[in-house]
């Protein structure tokens, strides 16, 4: 996929390309069997906001960038090799061995990623909602919203 970055004059910032994956080429049981991520609830979204204003806690936001680059899949994922790709005559697909974008199961992927991540850095996630993650160190409380690659 091809697109170009503009400034806000209109005029062109930079030229972008991106591998995506034909995600109406994908078949169920072969390429994918589970498609399923969570976001966080409304209302955990809506009591954390709350929080943030009776307590005056301060908020950051953040894009993980490139998200679904980082989840490793689980089985076994070819896809055909895109068209202007020279990689020798003896190959006619590739494995994925990271998810890409445009997969059917790509941000269950990312979310499981980065449960991992989260976890292995000390914090918990939420018995109420499984984008809610918390961890209290030094006497500090910091709490994670998750909306697919977009933290709070």
């Amino acid at each position: 996929m091809f697109t170009i970055k503009r400034k806000a004059d209109e005029s062109i910032e930079k030229y972008k390309a991106r591998l995506v994956a034909k995600r109406l080429q994908q078949k169920y049981g072969i390429d994918y069997t589970e498609t399923f991520s969570p976001v966080v609830k409304y209302v955990t979204l809506r009591m954390v906001i709350a929080f943030i204003k009776y307590f005056d806690w301060s908020l950051d936001q953040l894009d993980v960038v490139t998200a679904f680059l980082y989840g490793e899949m689980n089985g076994r994922v070819f896809r055909a090799i895109p068209e202007g790709v020279d990689i020798g005559e003896d190959f006619d697909c590739f494995e994925l061995v990271k998810a890409i974008y445009g997969l059917k199961q790509a941000s269950r992927v990312l979310n499981k990623t980065f449960l991992e991540f989260v976890c292995s850095i000390g914090f918990q996630a939420s018995d109420f909602d499984p984008c809610l993650y918390l961890k209290v160190a030094s006497g500090q409380c910091v709490l994670l919203l998750v909306f697919i690659d977009d933290v709070l």
